[in-house]
């Protein structure tokens, strides 16, 4: 029985992925297998010895000490692409508000005075102020390619937008994904430069913080608009706000609001609402739930943040999997701590992941509880199990 702890409300149609006569769910969990959660801060938990995956139900991980469990042998997952429609949708919708006026309009619809006759002709007078642009033949620029941004990429062609995207690290299932007719730019710069709108969708590290500051929205063109529905903090609010006063930009459009934000009639903040739809909840609880699950029964792993993919068909009797520091000759004391157990491997699979490494296993016989103290007792080993 894997002992399950939940944390925040998580979609019943991810939960039930896990049958009962294997699992034990719950929020009241002292010693799980598995944590899956949403929004929780866990930078303060206490680790339990027992912990062997946490499941981030979304694609961001700021909230989860995922160093510090690497470090405890315990494998990471989120869910990436689980939540890409919502966020498309909501940038899509962010260009639009932005581009087109709709909530200045809208606050000046909501307080005009009088009669019927007498709206009519003062909305008639004053929609002239709200007259905005369309998007076709604007330039969208795209910060980060991944399962988000190539949706949002492709919608943008779609509508007829010139699109250009920068990523260093694009995977080659993005590209695969992604329209032929996005521009590649060599940096970031460049690609700033070029945009009538520009979205983020990168995670918050010290090389993205403040990543939109002053220095590049100088060189933005005038009247361009940002629009951040990936984290507070990559684009700078007092540079932005500072831009708009002067009139260098037209709009910011984000996520998360702050205090210094409300009150500007240029800027329009939304609650955190970029993965909030039913579908987005139920899909990034099913997908953790599968990976958590195809992990603890047979040791797999697919989409971790701090180990690396690995997938291993069952083969022989038994199945070990082991969570590593990644230093060299450790798969040869492996490799010894089984010969000297009198076991033979049927096949063996290790992959490294920057400082950490995971192996599986499969033995051709059963084996007892000695080759797991084995493997436990070896310098640099993290966690070792029976899978």
């Amino acid at each position: 029985m894997f002992n399950i702890k939940t944390i925040n409300n998580i979609s019943d149609k991810g939960l039930n992925r896990l049958p009962a006569e294997t699992y034990s769910v719950s929020p009241e969990m002292d010693n799980p297998d598995a944590i899956i959660l949403r929004s929780q801060n866990l930078h303060d938990m206490e680790i339990p010895d027992s912990l062997k995956v946490v499941g981030r139900a979304g694609a961001g991980t700021n909230n989860v000490p995922v160093e510090k469990l690497g470090d405890k042998g315990v494998v990471v997952f989120n869910a990436p692409g689980a939540n890409a429609n919502a966020v498309k949708e909501l940038v899509i919708a962010g260009m639009l508000l932005a581009c087109r006026n709709i909530c200045q309009a809208w606050w000046y619809a909501e307080n005009v005075q009088g009669s019927d006759e007498e709206q009519n002709k003062a909305v008639e007078a004053g929609k002239k102020k709200y007259v905005g642009y369309e998007l076709p033949g604007r330039t969208l620029g795209v910060v980060g390619l991944g399962a988000i941004g190539v949706e949002i990429a492709n919608v943008a062609v779609a509508l007829g937008m010139r699109v250009v995207g920068f990523d260093p690290t694009i995977t080659v299932k993005s590209a695969w994904k992604m329209s032929s007719d996005v521009e590649e730019m060599e940096n970031v710069e460049e690609l700033i430069k070029q945009s009538d709108f520009i979205t983020f969708h990168v995670p918050l590290i010290d090389a993205t913080r403040d990543l939109m500051n002053s220095e590049h929205i100088a060189t933005m063109k005038d009247g361009a608009v940002i629009l951040n529905f990936a984290r507070h903090g990559i684009v700078n609010d007092d540079a932005v706000l500072a831009a708009l006063e002067s009139g260098k930009l037209g709009a910011y459009v984000c996520d998360f609001p702050a205090q210094k934000l409300k009150n500007n009639d240029r800027v329009i903040t939304l609650p955190h609402l970029g993965a909030s739809t039913a579908e987005a909840e139920e899909n990034c609880a099913m997908m953790i739930a599968d990976q958590i699950k195809d992990f603890l029964e047979n040791g797999n792993i697919r989409n971790s943040v701090n180990f690396p993919a690995v997938k291993l068909p069952r083969g022989g009797r038994s199945r070990v999997a082991l969570t590593h520091k990644n230093m060299p000759d450790m798969i040869a004391r492996i490799s010894t701590a089984v010969g000297e157990a009198g076991y033979n491997i049927h096949h063996m699979r290790n992959e490294s992941k920057n400082d950490l490494a995971y192996t599986l296993i499969d033995i051709e016989c059963e084996i007892g509880e000695d080759l797991i103290e084995k493997f436990s007792g070896i310098d640099g080993v993290l966690k070792a199990r029976q899978v």
